[in-house]
C-alpha cells in the first residue's frame, strides 16, 4: 500500500485483493508506525482522501483505432495507492475502521468524564 503511487511512501499494506464482475475489492491495515500513515488515517476519517489507485504494467491490451478507446485483456498489479483523486470515479475507500489505540482513548476519555461528575464514589483502579 502506497501513498500516491509514490514507491518511496509505503503506509501499509493488503491483506485481501479479490477480483468480481465489478471490480477490484481490498482491504488492507495501515502501519501506524509510519508517520504518513497517521496522516493518511487523520485525512480518511476527516473524509479528506478516500480516493484509491493502481499501478500496473500491461500484458494483454489493445486500442480500438475508431473510438480509440483501450480495452486491457491482462495486467501485472504492482501496486494499489490511496490517493486524493482517482482516476476512477468510484474507486473509493468504502470505511476506516477504529483502531485499538483509538478505542483504548476513547475509554480513558469516558473514564476520565465518569471521575469528574459530581456525587460519583471515585472507580477502583
Amino acid at each position: 500500500m502506497l501513498f500516491q503511487h509514490d514507491p518511496a511512501e509505503p503506509i501499509g499494506a493488503w491483506a485481501t485483493i479479490r477480483e468480481d464482475g465489478v471490480g477490484l475489492h481490498v482491504r488492507g491495515r495501515l502501519t501506524l508506525d509510519v508517520a504518513r500513515a497517521r496522516e493518511v488515517l487523520a485525512l480518511m476519517r476527516a473524509g479528506a482522501i478516500d480516493g484509491l489507485s493502481i499501478g500496473f504494467r500491461t500484458v494483454e491490451g489493445r486500442t480500438d483505432p475508431r473510438s480509440r478507446v483501450r480495452r486491457l485483456a491482462r495486467i501485472d498489479l504492482w501496486e494499489i495507492s490511496v490517493v486524493t483523486f482517482p482516476m476512477q470515479p468510484d474507486a473509493r475507500i468504502a470505511g476506516v475502521k477504529t483502531g485499538a489505540r483509538s478505542l483504548a482513548a476513547t475509554i480513558r476519555r469516558g473514564a476520565r468524564r465518569l471521575r469528574a461528575l459530581p456525587g460519583l464514589a471515585p472507580l477502583p483502579v
